[in-house]
């Protein structure tokens, strides 16, 4: 038997050094939503693979990225151009097209502020149905403070002819959807990331936001788990077994489905992705989110602050 094996391993190796078959110099994709830094790094070269970059704040892609990412905006490429919503198909379509991406492509997202806008992409991806796509875990922060390659080249690759195939258009939570768990509480979880003040109705929103609901207070029913605590301090996730004990202690433990709201919708996509990706929860990001749902006329809010927009 013995011996039978050794033959087996030198024909093998003879095979190899006849260019009868080949062996891959990168490793496989990992099989969950992440992928580490260091695992990344040791596979860039790898043609299955595109990385892209969806950062919220200007020109930080321009200063230096992940060296063949590309950059993706989180403004005028995942969201449509005029009305509030996603990107279209169509230009969904042509953007992964001109990107190069095609069915067998492993994605890899990442970006700044804790890859909030990474998380929307990925959830936009995942509506649209693009498999093998998945985060950088600690994103451009984490990168960076490893000191590893940054690149200012733009990348170009060949393009493709991408389509969606499917349209999975329940990761996503209506107004209507909100209003109807708000009224009964028993068809869903409401979940909603934000900070404890604009939980509480203190503030409308964090300082310095633009974007603004004339309400302020929660979704009747929705309780409180900020985004940041599913992440440790290098950004990176938390173990599955510590998420799954953040979330049940407000009772969320994945017997209801979740619906995961925040001011726009990009923090409340990165808990999307804890819970849907992570613990494989069923879940739903709101993305019209406060700004809507504060907006509102006649929707039920529960403000325990009793703020009241321009009062004196």
């Amino acid at each position: 038997m013995k011996g039978l094996l050794v033959g087996a391993n030198t024909l093998f190796r003879a095979a190899i050094a006849a260019g009868v078959l080949t062996l891959s110099a990168f490793a496989a994709a990992p099989s969950g939503p992440l992928v580490t830094t260091d695992w990344l790094a040791d596979n860039l070269k790898d043609a299955k693979i595109r990385v892209i970059e969806v950062s919220v704040n200007p020109g930080v892609y321009e200063r230096g990225h992940i060296p063949g990412a590309v950059n993706f905006s989180w403004h005028t490429d995942l969201n449509d151009k005029v009305k509030r919503d996603i990107v279209s198909r169509a230009d969904f379509e042509k953007l992964l097209s001109k990107t190069g991406v095609a069915s067998d492509t492993t994605v890899i997202l990442y970006g700044d502020t804790n890859n909030w806008f990474a998380a929307w992409g990925a959830w936009v991806f995942d509506i649209y149905g693009v498999k093998n796509v998945k985060l950088l875990d600690g994103g451009r922060v984490k990168w960076e403070k490893e000191n590893k390659p940054l690149d200012n080249r733009v990348p170009e690759y060949k393009a493709t002819n991408f389509k969606v195939a499917d349209i999975n258009d329940a990761l996503r939570a209506r107004l209507t959807d909100v209003l109807s768990v708000a009224k009964d509480g028993k068809k869903a979880k409401l979940l909603d990331i934000r900070s404890p003040d604009e939980y509480a109705g203190k503030v409308f929103a964090p300082a310095g936001i633009q974007e603004l609901s004339i309400r302020a207070g929660h979704i009747p029913g929705a309780v409180n788990v900020p985004w940041g605590k599913a992440v440790n301090e290098d950004g990176t996730f938390k173990s599955k077994a510590e998420l799954q004990e953040l979330y049940a202690s407000v009772g969320v433990d994945g017997k209801l489905p979740v619906i995961t709201y925040c001011r726009i919708g990009e923090r409340s996509s990165h808990t999307w992705f804890a819970l849907a990706k992570i613990l494989g929860y069923k879940a739903k990001n709101y993305d019209g989110s406060w700004t809507e749902y504060g907006n509102s006329v006649g929707a039920p809010i529960d403000n325990p602050a009793g703020t009241i927009w321009a009062a004196k």
